[in-house]
C-alpha cells in the first residue's frame, strides 16, 4: 500500500515550491491577479495584494531551497530555521522600503536559491568523489 500523502518527500516539496514560486511571481509582476480580483468585484483589496504575495513568494523560494537540500542528501546543517528567518526578513525589508526594490530583491532571492542549488550539487559531487577515493 502506497502513502498518498508524501508531503515531506523532496521531489514533492520541490515541485510544490517551484509551482508556488512561479504562480506567485506571475501574480506579483503581471496584472493577472488584479484582473481576476477586479473581475469578481473585489477590487478594493488590490492595493493590499503585495502584502500577501511577496511573503508567499519568499516562502515558496524557501521551500525550494529546503527541498534542494533534502534531495542533495542533507549536506551541512539543516537550513530550515535560516530559510524561515530569511523569508521573514526579506518580506519585512520590502514592507519597510515600501516595495521600491521589489523586483530586484525578488530576482536576487531567486538567484540565491539557484546559486544554492549549484553549490549543493557541487558539494554532493565532491562528497561522492571523496567517498569513492576512500574506498579504493
Amino acid at each position: 500500500m502506497t502513502d498518498m500523502n508524501n508531503n515531506n518527500e523532496p521531489t514533492t516539496l520541490l515541485r510544490r515550491g517551484l509551482i508556488g514560486s512561479v504562480f506567485v511571481a506571475i501574480c506579483c509582476f503581471t496584472p493577472v491577479l488584479v484582473l481576476i480580483v477586479a473581475g469578481v468585484g473585489l477590487s478594493a483589496i488590490v492595493g493590499w495584494l503585495d502584502y500577501a504575495l511577496f511573503p508567499m513568494l519568499f516562502t515558496s523560494l524557501s521551500v525550494v531551497a529546503y527541498a534542494l537540500w533534502l534531495e542533495a542528501g542533507k549536506l551541512g546543517r539543516n537550513p530550515k530555521i535560516p530559510l524561515i528567518v530569511l523569508a521573514v526578513v526579506l518580506s519585512a525589508l520590502l514592507f519597510w522600503l515600501e516595495f521600491r526594490f521589489a523586483l530586484r530583491i525578488s530576482v536576487a532571492a531567486a538567484l540565491a536559491v539557484a546559486g544554492y542549488a549549484l553549490w549543493l550539487r557541487n558539494s554532493g559531487r565532491v562528497a561522492a568523489e571523496n567517498m569513492e577515493g576512500g574506498q579504493q
